[in-house]
């Protein structure tokens, strides 16, 4: 395919009219992910400690509780997951409820929660934290957790993170929520950052930018908090496409579904009032909207040797 051929691609995007998935009252829904041997999208609701699956093959929906407030998910195989919860990352098989690691985050910082995680295009884990009380402090920080485990402090200064997004294995946007701004951010081998500019700042009347995926040719899906929609950018920042939802609180959004081409969205009731609830009637649902677009499918948390390897054999049962 020509290059010309792909920008006009990239700026013909087609979205159907959302459809309403799943009638839940998330009070904070979020961490959307795309499990495709599963046929399922998984999310959760941060609030009330519990994640959710829909195969949507079968429309099989399935909860699941935890102890603690729960960010997202992220696939390592099978029914084993890494659970990004406060004050701590869960390696558990989510069906016999076995943990097989624990590690725990910031605990100096009790205020602190995980809040949005992605793996990256090698499959290291990022995420980042924030304050649970969303006051207007900077003490969120983004964090890779490497093939061996190894949890590394690449950011901080953060008051509400949110993404990560990867453009490839050292490029990639974050988004600081409470300051409407995503970064662009470039880093080198040793994961120290060599370069960070902003790529997008939101006006008050976008609402803040929250949860975001790619498509295959780099387009940015930005869900709007307080926004009521997905906003599309080119990697100029360009707004080229919008999904208006009838939910006011947009939180995550990721591609999956028959050929990676139906974006999943979360979204929440956290902060509305009755006239908000009244007017946005559907907020707290979790919606499917079909695309002529590809998304890059979020890679499996991968271990680095065969002893780890073992130990999720041994685990998976």
């Amino acid at each position: 395919m020509t290059l010309l051929k792909n920008l006009k691609l990239m700026n013909k995007i087609k979205t159907s009219v959302p459809e309403v998935l799943w009638k839940l009252r998330c009070k904070l829904g979020e961490g959307t992910l795309w499990v495709k041997e599963h046929n399922s999208i998984y999310f959760v609701d941060i609030k009330k400690k519990i994640f959710f699956s829909l195969n949507i093959k079968n429309n099989k929906k399935k909860k699941y509780k935890v102890n603690k407030e729960i960010g997202f998910l992220a696939h390592v195989k099978g029914n084993i997951f890494i659970l990004g919860l406060q004050g701590e990352l869960r390696i558990q098989n989510i069906e016999t409820k076995k943990i097989i690691k624990s590690i725990l985050i910031e605990k100096d910082i009790k205020l602190n929660r995980i809040n949005d995680g992605k793996t990256d295009p090698k499959g290291n884990l990022w995420f980042g934290t924030m304050d649970n009380l969303e006051r207007k402090i900077e003490k969120g920080s983004l964090y890779k957790l490497d093939k061996d485990l190894n949890l590394i402090k690449v950011d901080k200064n953060y008051r509400i993170t949110n993404g990560p997004a990867f453009i490839d294995e050292y490029n990639f946007y974050h988004t600081d929520s409470s300051k409407k701004i995503i970064y662009k951010i470039k880093i080198d081998k040793k994961n120290n950052i060599i370069r960070k500019k902003i790529f997008k700042r939101f006006l008050i009347k976008d609402g803040s930018p929250d949860g975001m995926t790619l498509d295959k040719y780099k387009n940015l899906w930005v869900a709007h908090f307080h926004g009521a929609c997905v906003s599309v950018f080119n990697k100029n920042a360009k707004l080229i496409h919008k999904i208006n939802l009838p939910a006011k609180n947009i939180t995550n959004c990721a591609f999956g579904g028959h050929n990676n081409s139906e974006i999943f969205i979360t979204t929440a009731t956290k902060g509305m009032s009755k006239a908000d609830l009244l007017k946005y009637r559907y907020s707290g649902f979790l919606f499917s909207v079909k695309t002529n677009m590809k998304g890059i499918l979020q890679k499996k948390f991968i271990f680095s040797n065969e002893k780890k390897r073992s130990l999720l054999r041994t685990n998976s049962n």
